[in-house]
């Protein structure tokens, strides 16, 4: 038989799936994977439900229901100022994923450059690559994931096509500052490239810092394809609802794109995501508010148990840096052995780098978990931490 792909052919399992299913082996608490493990919003659920009989079931609009287009240029309207042509520079997606995709496939020619900031969400990588580009990667660095500005300007040159951004960040959660943004928009308009901006966290920010979307910037209205997702806002991650706002220079290519890779999305589905975003402010602020009781909750009690905790100002994370437990290991080896001991998995950090010289001692919590669900956690944390020293901590590394 002739050789398949050579880069999927080459691509191992993802650590996701590997911890969840030692999670699932050992019966371990998965705070690996992120997604909630609670329903989301009645009103949006029911309306979904309803919209299954209202015999409105076949091919929805090729760029998404004008409902829905409509909700989400309302919202670019309400939460950040940006007026949007629903008609023209709105494209829903079957996630934010494909959204991904569809917006790099719009751009992309091969031997393009692509910038992309470590660590980086694990699709970012190979999808550049199977489009033909080329990435050049800037490694932010943990605790402080302060942006490299001078790695950053150095990175963009007469071939960088796109940067790939971010923000809230994955798994850093960082929260880009405006002077950050202001620096990558001035090396976009210099180098004329444009920006696809993963703000699928864009609702889910603490300790009031505010996502603030690169389109907003000067200059930047016509270089961003900035992508939402309807999973992470309401917490309905099976759904796979995504959108993308562009301006009308770039929608077209845009849905051409994912008029080759789904065509369309679900018509109940998009009319609950409708009903969804038109939710009033005080949804959007519980939130926040919610799921940063949650992030201080798991915070405090793993800073209890000797954690180096990270701050975590965006998204479902929480990294932590396990060097003061005294465990002699990496941070794959240290995963696996608070799965199997402890009964609670994490994500190794260094799987968000591509590179051999990764972090090695960061692991990756997700917070977007019943309140319960995290105390019994940091319960079994507790149990392990107290029958395992620091001595049998080194030993098991």
């Amino acid at each position: 038989m002739k050789p398949q792909n050579d880069l999927l052919s080459a691509t191992g399992t993802t650590v996701f799936t590997v911890m969840s299913a030692l999670a699932t082996q050992h019966g371990a608490i998965n705070l690996g994977q992120g997604f909630p493990d609670y329903e989301g919003p009645e009103d949006v659920v029911r309306a979904a439900a309803d919209a299954l009989l209202d015999h409105r079931n076949q091919y929805p609009p090729l760029t998404g229901l004008p409902e829905l287009r409509q909700a989400v240029a309302a919202a670019n309207r309400r939460f950040y100022g940006l007026e949007v042509d629903p008609d023209s520079e709105v494209i829903v997606t079957s996630g934010a994923t494909e959204a991904l995709t569809a917006c790099l496939m719009a751009v992309l020619n091969p031997g393009d450059e692509v910038v992309l900031l470590e660590p980086l969400y694990d699709i970012y990588l190979p999808l550049v690559k199977l489009l033909g580009g080329v990435p050049k990667l800037v490694r932010l660095s943990p605790p402080k994931w302060e942006l490299p500005r001078a790695e950053l300007a150095a990175a963009f040159g007469p071939k960088t096509k796109a940067i790939l951004f971010n923000s809230p960040m994955n798994p850093a959660s960082k929260v880009f500052t405006a002077a950050e943004l202001a620096f990558i928009a001035e090396l976009c308009q210099r180098h004329d490239t444009y920006a696809v901006c993963d703000e699928v966290y864009e609702h889910l920010t603490f300790d009031g810092w505010k996502h603030i979307p690169l389109m907003t910037l000067p200059g930047m209205r016509e270089r961003c394809m900035r992508i939402g997702s309807a999973g992470k806002t309401f917490s309905l991650t099976g759904w796979k609802v995504g959108y993308i706002t562009a301006d009308r220079s770039l929608a077209p290519n845009v849905a051409k794109a994912h008029q080759h890779l789904t065509f369309t999305t679900a018509p109940n589905l998009q009319r609950a995501v409708a009903v969804g975003l038109s939710k009033d402010d005080a949804y959007f602020e519980s939130l926040s508010t919610e799921l940063q009781a949650r992030r201080d909750r798991l915070a405090e009690g793993l800073a209890a148990l000797g954690f180096g905790v990270l701050p975590a100002r965006g998204s479902y994370f929480i990294t932590a840096d396990f060097t003061p437990l005294g465990f002699a290991g990496d941070d794959v080896a240290f995963c696996r052995h608070l799965t199997e001991v402890a009964k609670v998995t994490a994500i190794p950090v260094s799987a968000f780098y591509p590179g051999p010289d990764a972090p090695r001692h960061f692991v990756r919590f997700a917070f977007c978990k019943r309140m319960e669900v995290l105390e019994e956690a940091l319960s079994r944390l507790a149990a392990w931490k107290a029958q395992h020293g620091p001595a049998s901590l080194a030993a098991a590394g």
